[in-house]
This record gives C-alpha cells, structure tokens and sequence, in this order.
C-alpha cells in the first residue's frame, strides 16, 4: 500500500465515530427504531460492554426474541413503557417443539439488563374461560390461568439484571429465569404477579424490594437448585400479597430458600413451603430458612426465625452468588 494512501486511511480511522453504544426506540417514529425488536436485531451479536436500548413511552404489541449478549433494555419509566402479547404456554406447544417465544420477553444471552418495564402476557386477562384446542387430532384443554410467561430465560443466559420493572400474567410462571446449571439472576423493587408458581427461578437468585401478588392457592414461590449444593433462591425485604388463602411457595426438585426481613399480608394461608408430592429424588434435605419475616394479623410458627443474625448479616447478593458475579446496581 502506498505511503499517502495509509496516511488517507489511519486519517478515516481517526475521524469515523464510534459505533452507537445507545439506540432510541419510539413509536412516533422520533428515535432510531419504532419496535424493541427491530432495534435488538441491529446489533452486532455480542461486545465487551453494555449496549443500551433506551425505549420511549408507549405500548409496545410485539414478542421479545433476544439473543445478542451484553444489552440493556431501559425504558423511560415503568408506568409508561409497556411491552405485551398475548400468549399461553400450552397453545404454543402444540405448534412449536419448545418454550422459544412462548413468553413476552424471551432471552438467551448473557448479561442482559432490563429496567423499567412492564411486561404483560395479556392471556388470562382476555381469555373469557379455558378453551379446548386439537393436538394432533386429540382435544385440549387450555386453562385461562394455566402456564403464561412473561419473561423466559433460557441457558445460556446468566448475570441478568432487572431493576424497576413490573412482570404481570393471570398464570403460572411469570417470571421464569431457567438456566439451572449456572444462571444468576438479580431483581431490585420490581412488582411480579400470577398464578401458581409465578415466580420460580432455577439456580441462583436474588430478589430485594420486590412485591408478589398471587392468585393461586397453591403457591406464589418456586425454585429448582438441582444439581448444586448451593443454588439458592434470596428474598430480601420482599412483601407479599394476594387472593385470600394463597400459599407462600413449595418445591418439587431440589430447592434452597431464605427469606430475609419479608412482609406477609393477612391473607396468606398458615402453611409452609412444601415439597410436591412427587416421585422426585432429592438429594439434600429440606433447606428453608427464614430471619424477621412477618406476617399482618400475626405470625405462623413456621416462619419463625431459623437464621442466626450473624448469617444473617452475611446474606448478600456477593454471599448469593458466591463472588461470582461483580453487581453495581
């Protein structure tokens, strides 16, 4: 290459910008993009640091399919920023060979960062009762209340962090972060509401400030810790609410809960974290710990503190995640 013809070029290098670590969202057409997913698939697939989605006010109709590492998804305000779609798990099914783009948002990729959002699967709110659909010329039944997900994680995905957002669904598993062999998850003051189980993480988890509201008797909470001692699932200064007579959580695989400085409303039923009657081997025994958590009306025995205060004061998100994973939140 002839010499000015370098220097012409080092010259272009030196002038061209950067590429964009912030895109603009907005269905007015006013930022780079007028969809979520429009914006995710301009991005190259991954990078060494965060790539933010800054997305304007409005309601956002459109299913999330997200694959590229190292994003953040940040709207301008959780009241304003709604992303929904309606979707139920069991139709899905019967169309596709797994869970990919059963839920609102659907992530896998690692490092991904959601702030303020509400996230919607409108299923059970609009459906007016269950409803049978044909499998393979065989009748099923869809329950109105049956699995709908607002947010599925699939493995790879792992360190995700969500602050200030709203997951809402009028079934099972709203919040469904599932990378059991080595996902780690972060929610800080995010509201979480559902059915049975709606919010049931698998492996290591976090969840500080945030609010539950459930509409099932049978469980608000779930984890799955199989296959590692210590996954676990933290509830730190976590209220809860919901239909009169709804249970606090239970597990069939594996599990580890602690629940730290939790608020209970009076209208949760007296029963413990259970195990599922299932023919499921376990490999540890019951690990279910709580410290200062209580209950409007009064306090059921089996919340009782079982922590000692010096561990208690050691329950962090570094002690969560066993310094695996550096958070500035």
């Amino acid at each position: 290459m002839a010499f000015w013809t370098l220097v012409f070029y080092f010259q272009l290098l030196a002038v061209a910008p950067p590429p964009p670590t912030e895109i603009t969202v907005a269905l007015d057409g006013s930022g780079d993009f007028r969809s979520i997913q429009a914006a995710i698939e301009s991005l190259p697939d991954s990078a060494a640091e965060q790539r933010v989605i800054v997305v304007k006010p409005g309601v956002y109709r459109e299913k999330i399919f997200l694959e590229k590492h190292h994003v953040t998804l940040r709207g301008m305000s959780e009241t304003t920023v709604q992303i929904r779609t309606a979707e139920a798990r069991d139709i899905w099914r019967s169309q596709h060979p797994d869970d990919w783009g059963a839920a609102v948002l659907n992530l896998r990729a690692t490092d991904i960062h959601l702030e303020n959002l509400t996230v919607v699967n409108e299923y059970g709110f609009l459906a007016p009762g269950d409803t049978t659909i044909f499998v393979h010329e065989k009748p099923k039944v869809v329950r109105r209340n049956g699995h709908q997900f607002a947010l599925r994680a699939f493995p790879p995905t792992t360190r995700l962090v969500v602050k200030n957002c709203t997951f809402r669904a009028l079934g099972g598993d709203t919040v469904s972060p599932w990378n059991t062999a080595d996902g780690m998850y972060f929610f800080q003051n995010c509201t979480m509401e559902g059915d049975v189980d709606f919010y049931c993480p698998r492996g290591w988890s976090w969840a500080e400030n945030c609010r539950f509201v459930c509409h099932n008797l049978n469980a608000a909470i779930w984890h799955d810790g199989t296959g590692n001692e210590s996954a676990k699932t933290v509830l730190k200064n976590c209220s809860f609410t919901g239909d009169s007579g709804y249970a606090l959580g239970r597990y069939h695989r594996d599990a580890q809960f602690y629940l730290v400085d939790c608020q209970f409303s009076a209208d949760m039923a007296d029963r413990p974290i259970y195990k599922v009657k299932k023919d499921t081997a376990l490999q540890w025994p019951e690990r279910i710990f709580y410290h200062n958590c209580h209950r409007t009306g009064g306090d059921f025995g089996w919340h009782r503190d079982n922590v000692p205060d010096s561990l208690a004061q050691q329950i962090t998100w570094d002690w969560t995640f066993e310094k695996k994973w550096s958070i500035t939140p």
